[in-house]
């Protein structure tokens, strides 16, 4: 699989599984993924840095153009709209003038959709940086990945391309403000000819332990909705997703299951 790439800065709006009417803003190259991670079920496919040395990002004025170009657009056409999403070709946190970005886009949003919010997905991995912590802090909802509650299941699901720990990322999630949301991606498998499944007892019992400390004002739980870059990777059902998510209500946090 070759994976799907978004061909414009602004897309949609499009249907979200989890956010509602959603119109995205991908920061990153149109023509390869630009990512610190390189999970083995994303739908942009394979992470390749040998491509990130030079990197074309869309310049904040461009982003800021386009942004408004559609917002205005979609106003005058009266169509409903409940998030301006930053996600596209990998991790938007990595564009150099992300924190401006976060600030105009706050700004537009009051201008034409006041009651729509402005969210990102990110991976976590950036939030050491405290220009980008304190962006993501102004959103309305910072939804960040946590895909594991071990060491091992982490590196074997999100292949980290740097030697950020799972400890570490947790870490920086513990201090994170009131708006922070967990993303978590369900799925069994085989990767490297080793067994992957984040659904037992022992993976969700670590997973749930985090979340305790993490203290997120929401988890969303999904599985698998499209072709994986890696082989050999099953869908959770929703009964699983279910019990899960049962788990996560005991820690008196809101919980999404989608899917």
């Amino acid at each position: 699989m070759s994976g799907f790439l978004f061909d414009k800065i602004v897309f949609g709006p499009l249907q979200s599984r989890r956010l509602g009417t959603s119109l995205g803003v991908n920061l990153l190259p149109r023509s390869y993924k630009l990512c610190t991670f390189n999970c083995i079920y994303c739908e942009c496919g394979w992470t390749y840095p040998e491509k990130q040395v030079i990197t074309e990002f869309h310049s904040a004025e461009n982003v800021r153009d386009a942004l408004e170009a559609k917002l205005s657009s979609i106003q005058k056409n009266k169509e409903h709209l409940d998030v301006i999403t930053f996600a596209g070709n990998g991790e938007p946190t990595l564009h150099p003038e992300f924190s401006k970005i976060i600030d105009f886009t706050i700004a537009l949003r009051d201008k034409y959709y006041p009651s729509a919010k402005v969210s990102v997905l990110s991976n976590s991995s950036t939030l050491g940086n405290p220009e980008i912590a304190k962006a993501l802090s102004k959103v309305d909802s910072a939804i960040l990945k946590l895909d594991a509650g071990s060491e091992r299941t982490y590196k074997l699901i999100n292949k980290p391309l740097t030697d950020l720990s799972l400890k570490e990322i947790t870490s920086i999630l513990k201090k994170f403000p009131n708006n922070l949301i967990i993303q978590t991606i369900f799925l069994k498998g085989e990767i490297d000819g080793e067994k992957i499944n984040n659904t037992t007892d022992s993976e969700v019992g670590e997973w749930l332990k985090l979340l305790e400390e993490i203290k997120p004002v929401k988890v969303m739980i999904y599985p698998i909705d499209r072709e994986t870059p890696a082989k050999n990777i099953s869908k959770i059902s929703r009964e699983k997703l279910n019990e899960i998510g049962e788990k996560v209500k005991k820690l008196n946090i809101d919980v999404l299951i989608v899917g």
